[in-house]
C-alpha cells in the first residue's frame, strides 16, 4: 500500500476546502465566500483500493489548513501557526492560488516560507472557470519560473475538474506506507465537530461582513435517539450588538439559519434533527487563551 500526509495550504478563500471536498466526494469542511472560513485542521480519508493485480491499494489523509495571513489576534495566530506546521508533518505539499503574484502579498509570504522546505510541492492555479486564458498562462509561467515545484495544474475545485489528475500526481509521490485509517472513513473528526461547523457555515452565509469571524459555535447538547437526533447549541459572539444581527427582526435571521443548519445535519447523519440555537456574548473570546481553549482551538500552540 501507498500512503502518507498531504497539506493544503493557501491564502484564505483560494478553495482549499473546495478542493477537499471535491477529493472525497463528500462535505466535510464548510466553505463559503467568505476568507478565514477553516479555522482547525480538518483531514480528510481518501482510501482506494485496487481492484486489479497491477494497481496497488493507496491511502491519502488530507490536511486543509486554515488560510495563511497575517494575524490580528490570538485565534488569527493559532490559525496561521497551524498551517505553517503542517509543511513539518507532511509527505507532499498542495499550495493553491487563484491569482497573480501582483495581486497581493498573502502569496508571496507563502512562498518565503516554502522555498526552503523539501517536501515535493504541486501548486494548483484553482477557479479556472473564471480565469481568461491568458491570465492563467501568465501566473502559470511567474509560478513555474520559480523552480520550486514538482508540477503545476489548472484546476476548477468547484466542479471537480482534474480533481482526478492531481490525485494520480499524489499518489506517484508517495512511498509505500501502512493504512492509517479504516478504508470506509472519510474524517477523524467526531460528528458533533462537525454538526457545529455545519451551524458555523450557515451563520457564515447570513451574517454581516464584520460579524461572522466573531463567533464560535458550541454543542450544549447532542442526544441520539431511535428515529432524531436532538442538538442544541450555542452560538457566541463578541458584541451585545451582534447578538442582535445574529437574533434578527422577530428571531428571523437565526431561524434561517436554524433552518438551514438542520438542512446539512440531516444530509450529514441520514436522520431526522430537532435543532436548538441560542445566541450568547462572550466579549473579546479571540484574544483569551481561555475561551480560544474551550472553543477547541489551543492559541498556545
Amino acid at each position: 500500500m501507498k500512503s502518507g500526509f498531504i497539506g493544503i495550504i493557501g491564502r484564505p478563500n483560494v478553495g482549499k476546502s473546495t478542493l477537499l471536498n471535491a477529493i472525497l466526494g463528500e462535505k466535510i469542511s464548510i466553505t463559503t465566500d467568505k476568507p478565514q472560513t477553516t479555522r482547525n485542521s480538518i483531514r480528510g480519508i481518501y482510501t482506494r483500493m485496487a481492484e486489479t493485480p497491477e494497481e496497488e491499494d493507496v491511502q491519502m489523509v488530507f490536511i486543509d489548513t486554515p488560510g495563511i495571513h497575517k494575524p490580528k489576534n490570538k485565534l488569527g495566530s493559532y490559525m496561521t501557526g497551524m498551517a505553517i506546521n503542517t509543511f513539518k508533518e507532511v509527505e507532499v505539499i498542495i499550495f493553491i492560488v487563484d491569482d497573480e503574484l501582483s495581486a497581493g502579498t498573502g502569496d508571496k509570504y507563502i512562498l518565503d516560507l516554502l522555498k526552503d522546505i523539501d517536501t515535493p510541492k504541486i501548486l494548483v492555479i484553482n477557479k479556472i472557470d473564471k480565469l481568461e486564458p491568458e491570465k492563467y498562462r501568465r501566473i502559470y509561467e511567474e509560478y513555474n519560473a520559480m523552480g520550486i515545484f514538482h508540477t503545476i495544474y489548472g484546476a476548477a475545485a468547484i466542479e471537480g475538474k482534474n480533481v482526478d489528475v492531481i490525485l494520480k500526481e499524489i499518489e506517484s509521490l508517495l512511498q509505500e506506507g501502512p493504512m492509517y485509517f479504516p478504508a470506509d472513513m472519510v474524517t477523524d473528526h467526531p460528528e458533533r465537530f462537525i454538526v457545529s461547523e455545519i451551524i458555523r457555515e450557515k451563520a457564515l452565509l447570513y451574517l454581516e461582513k464584520e460579524v461572522p469571524h466573531g463567533i464560535a459555535v458550541e454543542i450544549e447538547n447532542y442526544k441520539e435517539e431511535k428515529n432524531i437526533t436532538k442538538i442544541g447549541a450555542v452560538i457566541y459572539c463578541e458584541k451585545k450588538s451582534h447578538k442582535g444581527i445574529i437574533i434578527g427582526k422577530e428571531g428571523k435571521k437565526l431561524k434561517g439559519i436554524g433552518k438551514s443548519s438542520r438542512l446539512g445535519i440531516e444530509a450529514l447523519l441520514g436522520t431526522k434533527v430537532f435543532l436548538e440555537l441560542w445566541v450568547k456574548v462572550k466579549e473579546n473570546w479571540r484574544d483569551s487563551d481561555f475561551a480560544l481553549s474551550n472553543f477547541g482551538y489551543d492559541s498556545r500552540e
